[in-house]
């Protein structure tokens, strides 16, 4: 379609030089006045712009020949899909490579709406939602291979599906301590995060358990009495353990004797572990 645009501008062009040409024949004529003489210097002035700007178009369409893959239809993804007349796509939670992939289609159908069934449509939309090594990895693809949202949603699991694969497990998640820098709610809050990774999903209770289970003793003989509470609570606690550890007001487990009942208690759970 360049390429026809680009030929057309040229024969256009040519003509008109063509013409300015056949104009240029009269310049051979004796000149008897001065308006003749300025109408002549007007002609190969003209004369002049003319050939420079057919110079510079036949230049740019023969450097342009060889660049491949730079017409529009090369570059828009899926050139024969259109989007219903009126439609907005809506702000699709955006999937950068890590996390689940299966979440992520399952947001991206959850807004997907206003489109009816057109699966074609569902295809095309699903890179709105991609970024970085994602959408380098949706553009790269030949969308042409894609005859069903399945087929795409199958492409788009199987290269992604690694992230759920190498999902973290219990026996990690049990040994993610606390840094020296880290206070209570910033620690229990990375984990949270880190244990929302692990498949299958574990329930509140369990996390709770798991959390609590990781302690160092000075918080884990405090923390183990509410384990069956909120996450919320538990954190509070942790909280007012820390504090009480900076203020000297809770010793270390290692300085104190527990109640032999209390320590009963909490020998019996370490075991288990």
């Amino acid at each position: 379609m360049g390429d026809a645009s680009a030929r057309k501008e040229l024969e256009e062009t040519s003509q008109n030089v063509a013409i300015t040409k056949e104009t240029a024949t009269h310049l051979d004529q004796p000149i008897t006045s001065a308006a003749k003489s300025d109408d002549k210097s007007s002609l190969i002035q003209n004369l002049v712009a003319e050939i420079k700007k057919l110079t510079s178009r036949v230049q740019g369409f023969e450097g342009n020949k060889g660049v491949e893959g730079l017409n529009y239809e090369d570059l828009y993804v899926q050139p024969d899909v259109e989007l219903p007349e009126g439609y907005k796509p809506p702000k699709f939670e955006m999937f950068d490579g890590t996390g689940d992939p299966r979440v992520h289609l399952r947001m991206y159908c959850d807004k997907l709406v206003g489109v009816g069934r057109d699966e074609k449509i569902h295809i095309k939309l699903f890179m709105r939602s991609l970024k970085g090594d994602t959408l380098s990895w949706y553009i790269s693809q030949d969308a042409k291979k894609w005859t069903s949202w399945v087929n795409m949603a199958s492409d788009f699991m199987d290269r992604f599906r690694f992230n759920t694969e190498n999902a973290p497990d219990v026996f990690y998640i049990h040994n993610l301590k606390k840094t020296p820098t880290e206070i209570f709610r910033e620690y229990a809050t990375r984990w949270r995060s880190e244990v929302a990774k692990v498949r299958p999903a574990l329930e509140e209770e369990q996390m709770n358990r798991f959390l609590v289970h990781a302690q160092d003793l000075q918080y884990y003989e405090r923390l183990m009495l509410i384990e069956g509470q909120k996450f919320s609570d538990i954190i509070k606690l942790g909280e007012r353990i820390e504090e009480g550890i900076k203020n000297g007001m809770v010793i270390a487990s290692r300085h104190c004797k527990l109640p032999t009942r209390l320590y009963n208690l909490v020998a019996r759970r370490r075991k288990r572990m």
